[in-house]
């Protein structure tokens, strides 16, 4: 994916979020001097991983960010939602820790993805 098309999804993105014109001028201005200042480079870098991953006919490495995301979600739904109804039948009803860093993770795992499907979707339509 090159830099133009993450400029053009960026852009799409603060559209959508961003109301106020004046705002919204001043976020692409601040987009376009990342994008001088080389900073992009890193993010193209990281989607081109994550595209060739995704792309992969070998199954682990196509799957294991899914995969680790859908576990962490397991982790969250069962902290969240099973456990506390489970606590009030059961006292020794499993709760699993979540550390603070994989929180982080988690973090940086799923904003990969939806910039990853929004760049596949966005690549499609400008292809298309």
């Amino acid at each position: 994916m090159s830099l133009g098309v993450i400029l053009t999804i960026g852009a799409k993105i603060l559209d959508k979020v961003i109301a106020d014109p004046q705002k919204k001028a001043e976020a692409q201005l601040k987009l376009l001097e990342l994008q001088q200042a080389g900073d992009l480079k890193e993010l193209d870098a990281v989607m081109a991983i994550i595209t060739a991953e995704a792309q992969s006919e070998h199954f682990l490495v196509a799957a294991w960010r899914p995969i680790t995301m859908l576990t962490f979600v397991f982790i969250i739904a069962n902290n969240y939602i099973i456990y506390p109804y489970l606590s009030l039948f059961w006292d020794a009803a499993p709760s699993l820790s979540l550390p603070p860093d994989m929180w982080k993770l988690l973090q940086i795992g799923l904003g990969g993805y939806v910039v990853g499907r929004t760049a596949e979707k966005v690549t499609k339509s400008w292809k298309g």
